[in-house]
């Protein structure tokens, strides 16, 4: 007598699953976060994507606020080294780096939000960090400067990433669009336009006279222009207590 093809099967007979790992945890982070968006990376998520149980998760990742980080830096895997030192000038360099990173958080418009806050600390991370202070070594920027301002440009970049991502205007050209924060973000950008077009010379005359450079330039211009300024920043502005 043959089984009824409904019969359950023993457990013994399933195929075991593949144990847990932090990488592999991580690469279903960022799967889901491809398809679905950083809001659904969540461990209930991954539980189910893992077929296990979100406790089992938490043995390698403590909380959500770790687990967006671990995803951030292993994207940052994405964005590549500097050319050696002895190719190119290193500012330029040192803008395509960043514009490379910029350009990574767009194609995740949520994680761009969510790297203003996060706190990665893999070996992608690492690499990036090295790089710049590479690259500001090789431009003879004091250490001290150096290391303060690798701070400053991370943040200028992750800020306009963010900012653009909100607005749905990439630096590449492209456009976020399918979500009610964007279209309010595009309304938003619509109504900052008018007003500052509208402002009146007779109670604010600086915006009146400056309402077209105020929105001028496309985002990569801008995004290069505000590297360049931090950086000679960093370079002319002593740290306190170093010089």
């Amino acid at each position: 007598m043959t089984a009824r093809p409904d019969t359950p099967r023993s457990r013994r007979d399933r195929p075991a699953k593949p144990a847990l790992t932090r990488e592999g945890i991580v690469a279903a982070a960022v799967a889901v976060l491809r398809a679905e968006g950083l809001a659904k990376v969540t461990m209930r998520r991954l539980a189910q994507e893992l077929d296990t149980g979100p406790a089992s998760l938490y043995v390698y990742v403590r909380n959500t606020a770790e687990l967006h980080a671990a995803v951030l830096d292993e994207l940052l895997g994405t964005v590549g080294a500097a050319p050696a030192p002895e190719e190119g000038d290193w500012r330029a360099r040192l803008e395509g780096v960043l514009t490379a990173y910029v350009r990574m958080l767009h194609a995740h418009p949520s994680l761009a939000r969510s790297a203003l806050t996060a706190r990665p600390s893999g070996p992608h991370y690492l690499n990036l960090i090295e790089t710049l202070l590479a690259l500001l070594d090789e431009g003879g920027v004091p250490p001290e400067r150096a290391a303060w301002g690798v701070d400053l440009l991370l943040q200028h970049a992750t800020a306009t990433a963010a900012e653009h991502s909100a607005r749905g205007t990439a630096t590449t050209g492209q456009r976020d669009t399918g979500s009610d924060t964007d279209t309010d973000s595009d309304a938003d950008w619509d109504a900052l336009t008018r007003a500052l077009h509208g402002a009146r010379d007779t109670t604010h005359p600086h915006i009146a006279a400056l309402a077209g450079p105020l929105l001028s330039g496309a985002p990569e211009e801008r995004l290069t222009w505000g590297i360049r300024a931090v950086i000679s920043g960093i370079a002319h502005t002593p740290v306190p207590g170093s010089d």
